[in-house]
């Protein structure tokens, strides 16, 4: 038996056949470990030379109850965790800000209010609220004209400074994907901004606007230029008050749309308040970005869900922004100041290693977006097992539908699944928690990995390069097949 897979491995193994059901089932394994005589390979060993995976391949999986491990594959081993690292910022989060801790943005007032008239300015503070959307601005906008407010004759000012800028998620990803935008203290609409397009007698009209569920304003932060050409489809130039894009005119068809990122987010969310606060009648001035803690008299506060509700929102829509928000609140809460990402992570990191003796866990953010992170699979599944006794974090998992041997959703499946799934390019994941026919608790972890070939993907065809999704497919085979083998194995 091995103790992981390596490349060879998968090469002089492929043809081996999957056996499917009850016949893989034999006595549990603590670890898959190197023996002197040269033993038939293990069920484990099995399903994962039958999964035809370039790569590696980690998982584990312990009793709940206990919190004994039951099978470890790839022992001290860490991967890219990819999504499956959103389970541990929740955690992280909830134990750090609580349950019930609530984000605020306010609107201040650096002056006094003389008949309605503000002689200062006017500030939009950001609390580091990730679900922040245009009709919350819009409910502001119109409470600051309720209370009396009709002028404001200093500058308008949007602080920012609540947690560190950052300009991007992931800055190995190509610039225009949405899922890996800027975070400061401010964020509006997942700090995306939606672009659309339609064919016209005379080419393209373009708009790009701060949509969400009622309102649908123009901004003026972000532009959208229109080219004759093949390739590149997106390019991003940054000017001191704009996001300026082009796209490739061959590549529009007769019309679409798609969310871009922000790269400024106060920018952002202070283009739009001013057309709000317009329509209510408040004229505002150009915006001005200041990371100075705003000082004054509180006007408006909008406070978000409770962070139960919104790390459940997390971790059903695998949102990268709300992950890397809540892991920096965290942090901060916890006495550090973090510059970046990283210096947040690294807090993470420590924090798990303190509560659960996961000392295998390297992160490098808080979504799992990074493709340096790492994480060993046993310690994440200590940290599932260890909040699974007081369910914590199942409930806010998304449910897991095993399939059958077509591949078709088996929608009254006895073994029941609540976990994270995550994919990047060649790195999937899965981990969270199973129930065996009998009752029996399981928390797991399984992470897979081709890294030398993610590493050879140039950056401008990350978006979906060649070979990934039937990777991944192949990936996800596996872990329902180590699900099924595990609720044989361990159900009662």
């Amino acid at each position: 038996m091995v103790d992981r897979i390596s490349r060879r491995l998968f090469l002089g193994g492929l043809g081996a056949s999957l056996v499917p059901g009850t016949g893989l089932a034999e006595a549990p394994l603590v670890s898959l470990r190197p023996v002197l005589r040269g033993p038939q390979p293990s069920g484990a060993e099995r399903l994962v030379q039958a999964a035809g995976l370039k790569g590696e391949v980690v998982f584990a999986v312990a009793d709940v109850e206990t919190g004994t491990p039951l099978e470890v594959f790839g022992e001290g081993q860490g991967l890219p965790p990819a999504s499956v690292a959103k389970a541990l910022t929740a955690l992280y989060a909830l134990d750090v800000l609580g349950p019930e801790y609530r984000f605020e943005t306010a609107l201040v007032a650096d002056g006094p209010i003389e008949n309605g008239i503000l002689k200062g300015d006017l500030i939009l503070a950001g609390g580091g609220d990730p679900l922040l959307d245009t009709d919350a601005l819009a409910a502001m906008a119109a409470n600051l004209r309720e209370i009396g407010i009709t002028e404001v004759q200093g500058a308008f000012k949007v602080y920012d400074g609540a947690l560190p800028y950052v300009f991007s998620i992931d800055p190995g990803q190509p610039d225009h994907l949405g899922y890996s935008p800027s975070i400061s203290g401010i964020s509006l609409n997942f700090n995306r901004v939606h672009f659309e397009w339609k064919r016209e007698s005379s080419g393209y009209g373009v708009t790009m606007d701060a949509r969400s569920a009622n309102y649908t304003p123009s901004i003026d932060m972000a532009s959208m230029r229109v080219e004759s050409r093949s390739l590149p489809i997106y390019t991003y130039q940054p000017s001191a008050r704009q996001d300026r894009w082009t796209v490739a005119k061959t590549a529009l068809g007769n019309g679409g749309a798609r969310w871009l990122p922000v790269r400024k987010p106060a920018l952002y969310a202070g283009d739009v308040f001013r057309t709000l606060a317009r329509v209510n009648g408040i004229v505002l001035g150009r915006v001005q970005v200041t990371r100075q803690t705003p000082q004054g008299t509180v006007l408006v506060v909008h406070q978000s869900d409770p962070l139960q509700s919104i790390l459940k929102g997390m971790l059903r829509y695998s949102t990268n922004l709300t992950a890397e928000m809540v892991g920096l609140a965290a942090t901060k809460a916890r006495g550090i100041a973090p510059q970046n990402l990283e210096d947040s992570a690294a807090e993470m990191n420590r924090w798990a290693a303190e509560s659960f003796g996961a000392d295998g866990i390297a992160m490098v953010d808080h979504s799992g977006l990074g493709g340096a992170s790492r994480m060993a699979p046993t310690d994440l599944v200590k940290a599932l097992a260890a909040a699974g006794q007081s369910e914590t974090l199942r409930p806010l998992l998304r449910s897991f539908t095993l399939a059958d041997k077509n591949g078709q959703p088996v929608r009254d499946h006895p073994i029941k699944v609540d976990a994270k799934t995550g994919t990047l390019n060649f790195a999937s994941g899965l981990g969270g928690y199973m129930t065996t026919a009998d009752g029996v608790d399981l928390a797991f972890a399984i992470f897979t990995a081709d890294i030398e070939h993610r590493a050879t993907i140039p950056r401008a065809l990350r978006e979906r390069p060649d070979g990934a999704r039937a990777w991944n497919r192949r990936s996800r085979r596996l872990q329902r097949n180590l699900i099924e083998r595990w609720g044989t194995l361990y159900g009662s």
